[in-house]
């Protein structure tokens, strides 16, 4: 392989692919071989580490980071390593440190966020020990291994999603136990290019849980197809609403991320979803959402009825938002496509009576419409949706732009 030299380092081998004139092939091949060898490192109870020398940037020439079980972000690290060579960066592979045990006391205090800088490229966000945590966790969250998430996530808060998602696809691999918090299925796609589904449950806390586990992961885009409160006198039960933007009185967040923190869906995504929509000729509104914590807001009903009426949102649920703001947190294309199944300011609230008939009506639709914008995600977009919107200021980019800094 051009350009590329295995030598003995300490107990390990380092793996370092040297800039060079390579073809389509070639690439391929110094790729696997450096992943070969992150499995390899992780298997010998170490953290791998990847160090990138990247000749065209003035300010930021070299980054790093270490993984654990770098087999659960083989698909990013693939994409995102391909790039970094055909730009002719210099790419190496090696044993950083040991492997910290769950029961170390050294590892809990490795977990902490304040730690880390959120600025870095978003390949190397998440300490190894964070890593070796939340892919622990989504297992046991989920019911199935980190490994089988596909790059595109949807998530719902209703059991129905998860049957018309297995209708759909009755080959997806589905959680290995019963009685899961927030069990997951995936149509698995070669390259990971498929989809997950992930039955969240009711509430901010479900939702702030999954995502901060499943960033580690790197996703593409993560789309909340839930069911909302209409807040408009014309909406129908059944209409859909994108959101535009997010009203956040979830407070899950908060301490990390402010609440006048501007957090917007991915321009682009809604795009699609927008045209979705369109294709399938149905009746939607586009908007702010409202995400509140409170069930039974109704009950109280002053503070957060002015709320609504200041932001003109118009829907209301208990999860958007969330999911958004950390999507925003860790730089992941998201968006929100919500199907109204009540209209608690207009007589209409959510009863048992006619909730069945409902739900049969509108989940195929609703997962139908999702599942052709991800489609045209990876036709336009095969290496992962634009995210200038999600970078930080100062955050150095992939490969060789002539802005990069």
């Amino acid at each position: 392989m051009t350009g590329s030299r295995l030598v003995p380092a300490s107990e390990h081998a380092v793996v370092e692919q040297a800039p060079g004139t390579l073809s389509g092939p070639e690439v391929e091949d110094a790729v696997e071989r450096l992943l070969d060898a992150l499995d390899a490192v992780h298997e010998d109870g170490w953290y791998p580490a990847v160090d990138v020398l990247r000749p065209w940037s003035r300010h930021n020439p070299r980054i790093s980071g270490e993984f654990a079980r770098p087999r659960a972000v083989r698909g990013y690290l693939h994409r995102e390593l391909s790039s970094l060579v055909r730009s002719g960066a210099t790419v190496t592979v090696r044993a950083s440190r040991p492997a910290v045990a769950f029961d170390d006391p050294d590892f809990f205090a490795a977990l902490d966020e304040d730690r880390f800088d959120l600025r870095v490229k978003k390949l190397f966000l998440f300490g190894p020990e964070r890593m070796a945590l939340s892919l622990d966790r989504l297992s046991h969250y989920c019911g199935t291994p980190a490994e089988s998430f596909e790059r595109h996530v949807l998530f719902t808060n209703y059991a129905m999603h998860v049957e018309s998602f297995r209708e759909r696809f009755p080959d997806s691999e589905g959680p290995d136990r019963d009685g899961v918090q927030m069990p997951a299925w995936h149509h698995r796609r070669p390259g990971g290019d498929g989809v997950s589904l992930v039955n969240i449950g009711v509430g901010p806390a479900n939702a702030k849980t999954v995502t901060d586990h499943l960033a580690v992961l790197r996703p593409d885009t993560m789309i909340m197809i839930g069911h909302c409160g209409g807040l408009r006198n014309r909406q129908e039960l059944g209409d859909f609403v994108l959101a535009t933007a997010y009203q956040r009185a979830d407070h899950v967040l908060d301490e990390v991320l402010p609440a006048d923190v501007p957090v917007i869906p991915n321009h682009r995504l809604n795009t699609y979803l927008l045209d979705a929509l369109d294709t399938a000729g149905s009746t939607y509104r586009l908007g702010v959402v409202h995400t509140t914590d409170n069930r039974n807001w109704e009950l109280n009903q002053s503070s957060t009825l002015a709320r609504m009426r200041a932001s003109r949102s118009v829907a209301v649920d208990m999860e958007s938002a969330t999911i958004a703001a950390n999507g925003f947190r860790y730089r992941i294309p998201n968006a929100t496509l919500l199907c109204v199944s009540d209209k608690p300011l207009h007589a209409a609230p959510k009863l048992a009576g006619g909730a069945r008939d409902f739900y049969e009506t509108s989940k195929r639709r609703h997962l139908g419409i999702a599942l052709a914008a991800l489609d045209r995600v990876r036709r336009e977009h095969p290496g992962g949706l634009p995210g200038h919107d999600l970078r930080s200021p100062d955050e150095p980019l992939l490969g060789a732009t002539p802005d990069e800094h």
